[in-house]
């Protein structure tokens, strides 16, 4: 198997959509590729065929490799649920809660789980494209690195580095940080790609033959910004879509550990639907629905929550005729209490819920994984639907006799799932992805308004397109030749 790694200047640079944007231009020209991250940080995670869990950006990347998304494409996944800890997983498991500090040092145990996974694909592709994470320049991290140089030295392989020039500084960057690795890592970066240009590709000219003069590495391509490029994120709430003449009104809380906000990417592309992010300090508009999304620390995000004062503020929602509608760790929020004796999440023990629906929250050290085919009942209709589930709590209560969810089979044996109130104003289901449901996005809209008609945007359709969109932009702009002969052509150097 041949290996080749996009490294970044800083995060945010491109590296997830540079790999998205080669796993298909290789697929589409019959190359058995994978992608692969190492050691990932984000709260946005999807689950596998076999109920593991990885990174958001290695799910999307896998699409565009036309390969089913599996625990090995990303190994190491944390997930923060403090300002100092986050949740480990290892192959798709969460083993523990570390802090910062203990984690650091357990770098050599989690290094033997990255080898592991890359040895594995090792034997099923040809090509592996791996994305590093944040920039190998920060020095504070170089020792047991595991994201970036640590292990492309580890299993030898070549790296790209990218770096956006819409920030500014680019040769800076680039240069600063190439000077920052040793000789050996140096001599193992044969490239770099220049993301989201704007402009006249002329005057760039003359600053990239200095950077090839001066480093003495090509450069492989800058790529244009593309507008309107909207993909599955892996960290960054997008919160600046405002829609002028929108039929539907939906706000979305912030909360501090917001997790799987992809959830709503179906709704906040709709050019009929405005979504309102709601953050720290601000009011909840006049809406038509209040949306209470995940979290990975429900509790303290409760406390949160009640300390803005959002929770008298959906109440009186409710009472002027508004609808609520609750995900996973937010429809745990609705309830009555949510306990968490084990502190799985958090040490808070117990916290009152909103007291919106009669149930209560138990979290356990099993987290629940799924990926699940289900029916969608609402508005007296039945709509096919699918998605995932990520969670560590069992919630019970007489609310859950009247479920949002039906499963058609569910691999830990669940019948059902959620609810709806009597009053049919509030819904709660641990389901993610339900909007990525055309049909039965069709039917919570016709639950918000009986006579809407919007057509709902098919998530999956409009992903095709982008990754479409990126792969002939890379087919363009970079020198796809010339990086072929930097991953078969590095070994023979």
């Amino acid at each position: 198997m041949k290996t080749l790694m996009v490294q970044g200047t800083t995060s945010d640079a491109g590296k997830s959509t540079l790999v998205a944007a080669l796993c298909r231009v290789f697929a589409k020209r019959g190359v058995n590729v994978a992608p692969f991250k190492p050691q990932n940080m984000a709260l946005n995670s999807a689950v596998t065929k076999d109920g593991g869990e990885i990174g958001r950006a290695q799910a999307l990347q896998a699409v565009a490799a036309k390969v089913a998304p599996e625990i090995d494409f990303n190994p190491i996944l944390l997930k923060p649920n403090s300002d100092t800890g986050a949740q480990v997983i290892i192959h798709g498991r969460a083993i523990s809660n570390m802090e910062a500090d203990s984690y650091h040092d357990y770098k050599k145990v989690a290094m033997d789980a990255v080898l592991t996974s890359h040895n594995r694909l090792a034997k099923r592709f040809d090509l592996l494209l791996v994305e590093g994470a944040g920039s190998p320049a920060e020095i504070n991290l170089r020792a047991n690195d595991i994201a970036n140089m640590g292990y492309a030295e580890k299993v030898d392989c070549p790296v790209i580095i990218i770096a956006d020039i819409d920030k500014g500084g680019v040769f800076a960057h680039l240069v600063g940080t190439l000077a920052l690795l040793s000789e050996s890592e140096q001599a193992r970066v044969k490239g770099f790609v220049i993301n989201r240009f704007r402009g006249d590709i002329s005057l760039l000219q003359g600053g990239l033959d200095w950077l090839e003069e001066y480093t003495g590495k090509p450069v492989l391509g800058v790529l244009p910004y593309l507008h309107d490029l909207a993909l599955d994120a892996e960290d960054a709430v997008a919160i600046d879509n405002k829609v002028t003449s929108a039929t539907i009104n939906i706000a979305v809380l912030l909360l501090p550990h917001i997790s799987n906000h992809t959830d709503f990417d179906a709704l906040r592309l709709h050019p009929n639907i405005n979504i309102t992010y709601v953050r720290h300090t601000q009011t909840i508009p006049d809406v038509d629905l209040i949306i209470v999304p995940g979290s990975k620390n429900v509790l303290s995000d409760l406390v949160f929550l009640k300390n803005e004062g959002w929770d008298q503020q959906i109440k009186r929602h409710l009472r002027y005729g508004g609808k609520v509608l609750g995900i996973c760790g937010g429809m745990q929020m609705l309830g009555n209490t949510i306990c968490d004796p084990n502190a799985v999440e958090s040490s808070l023990g117990q916290v009152a819920g909103l007291a919106l629906s009669d149930f209560d929250t138990l979290l356990g050290e099993q987290k629940v994984l799924s990926r699940v085919s289900a029916v969608l009942n609402l508005n007296e209709q039945q709509v096919a639907c699918d998605g995932y589930e990520i969670h560590a709590g069992i919630s019970k209560g007489q609310a859950l006799n009247k479920p949002l969810i039906r499963f058609n089979k569910h691999p830990n044996g669940f019948k059902t799932d959620g609810f709806v109130s009597d009053d049919n104003a509030i819904a709660g289901t641990y389901l993610h992805g339900l909007f990525d449901n055309a049909t039965a996005t069709e039917q919570l809209l016709k639950w918000l308004k009986p006579d809407s008609d919007i057509n709902a945007i098919s998530i999956n359709e409009h992903r095709e397109r982008q990754l479409e969109r990126l792969a002939e932009m890379c087919q363009t702009h970079l020198n796809i030749e010339q990086i072929i002969k930097i991953y078969q052509g590095h070994n023979n150097d």
